[in-house]
């Protein structure tokens, strides 16, 4: 499915900035980037729409299950996991026809889900059913039905993957999960509805967005306590429309981006000082996000505005905006 960009830089950053309607000199001059393929759920149209970053065009639209939301690749690629959240199931699809081949057995309601770094255990939340199911995708066996809290839906894994974290979004708590033993043995207090769960790439800090609550609490994983709640306050904004939901942090640590839902904006904080530094103007209500995995480009869904926005990482700047289908709601990029 991916395809590489011209091996001239010149080239690519020119084809970049033609397809971003921007000058030359607007642009990150980070060198050629590899062709990826975006893969986005659209919530009320039952498809996923297939967008190749060497065009910056969507490429197909593919038929799913009702309500699909959360989305992830395998991990070589060939198959695309998505929640069909109306149809209480996981469609899994080949990446090369994108044809649903078969469909996982997820519990009631699954909204979003991670896959385990052997790429065998698929980790799911069940929003109307209060408990996170374990999956294994090769067999399609439930491996384990964890009880949490109440509208359990981010999740997170540590990078070693021996502990999981899922969000309650009544509930207020990020339940911290032993993934060899799959109980929970501890639970840390956020702000109102929390929506995302994102480790730093040592593992030694959770960031936890809360919607409602218009934070994120950035928690020591192994104190297990909230170091640092970071605010946001935008210029003609009101306070009650910045919900933060999902977030990205760099491999180095040094930048975290966040979406602001109705605020219409992508937060860029400094991952080590906690500062945030600007706010990136997107589409309507910016819901879940996604990095290639060079990191180069973040993607971020747009619910009201039926579109993606590009960004472009170093630059800090958005250079693409995409139609896609309605409502779309969750983000994945293959990995190769």
């Amino acid at each position: 499915m991916s395809r590489g960009f011209r091996a001239n830089a010149s080239g690519t950053i020119l084809g970049l900035a033609l397809l971003a309607g921007t000058s030359l000199a607007g642009m990150s001059l980070a060198g050629p980037a590899q062709a990826y393929t975006v893969y986005v759920t659209n919530e009320k149209g039952n498809s996923v729409s297939v967008i190749d970053t060497e065009t910056m065009a969507v490429t197909g639209t593919w038929k799913v299950g009702r309500r699909p939301r959360g989305v992830t690749t395998s991990k070589d690629g060939k198959e695309l996991f998505v929640c069909a959240s109306d149809d209480d199931r996981i469609d899994v699809l080949d990446t090369a026809t994108g044809k649903v081949v078969r469909s996982l057995r997820s519990g009631p309601d699954p909204e979003q889900f991670i896959l385990g770094p052997q790429g065998n255990l698929l980790y799911v939340a069940n929003e109307d059913d209060s408990q996170v199911t374990v999956i294994d995708v090769e067999k399609n066996k439930v491996m384990a039905e964890v009880p949490v809290g109440v509208e359990p839906e981010g999740m997170g894994l540590s990078p070693d993957g021996k502990i999981l974290v899922n969000t309650s979004e009544t509930t207020n708590m990020a339940h911290f999960i032993d993934t060899t033993t799959f109980a929970v043995i501890d639970n840390v207090l956020v702000d109102a509805r929390p929506r995302f769960a994102e480790f730093t790439a040592d593992g030694k800090f959770l960031w936890v967005s809360a919607e409602v609550g218009g934070t994120i609490s950035v928690i020591d994983v192994a104190a297990r306590r909230v170091v640092k709640k970071i605010t946001f306050k935008i210029p003609g904004v009101n306070d009650e429309a910045i919900q933060p939901v999902g977030i990205r942090i760099t491999k180095d640590g040094s930048k975290a981006f966040v979406a602001l839902g109705p605020a219409n904006r992508i937060a860029v904080i400094d991952a080590k000082t906690h500062a945030v530094e600007k706010y990136l103007p997107v589409g309507q209500r910016v819901w879940q996000l996604a990095f290639t995995p060079d990191q180069k480009l973040l993607f971020s869904t747009n619910g009201s505005s039926n579109d993606i926005s590009v960004v472009d990482v170093a630059a800090e700047k958005v250079v693409k905006s995409i139609p896609v289908g309605l409502l779309p709601w969750g983000v994945a990029v293959s990995p190769n």
